[in-house]
């Protein structure tokens, strides 16, 4: 994997003032996944939005691990039951052009 995909954690926490730990309990609770290469802990740049939206709820409102795990699991559901739905209707498109 090329490290230009990757943000090195510890720059991260430097420049958003937040502790390392948030990130291991991020990955411990299976949030994230961090990549080791080189003794160096990196996150890929696909979870750096997620990865911000956590931080927020963390320390803006003050919302534990358990719960962003509890809140990103519901949004999960919820996004793949939009997708399910859409798919849905769709299908039911395709019988009403048919009539």
């Amino acid at each position: 994997m090329e490290t230009r995909d990757l943000i090195l954690i510890e720059h991260f926490c430097a420049n958003h003032e937040i502790e390392f730990s948030f990130f291991n309990s991020l990955n411990e609770f299976g949030l994230i996944k961090i990549i080791v290469q080189e003794d160096n802990k990196y996150l890929h740049q696909e979870q750096l939005k997620e990865v911000e939206k956590m931080m927020r709820m963390h320390y803006d409102l003050n919302i534990n691990m358990e719960g962003i795990d509890v809140i990103f699991l519901l949004l999960n559901r919820i996004h793949n039951l939009q997708d399910e739905l859409r798919i849905t209707q769709n299908k039911l498109k395709l019988y009403d052009n048919e009539d």
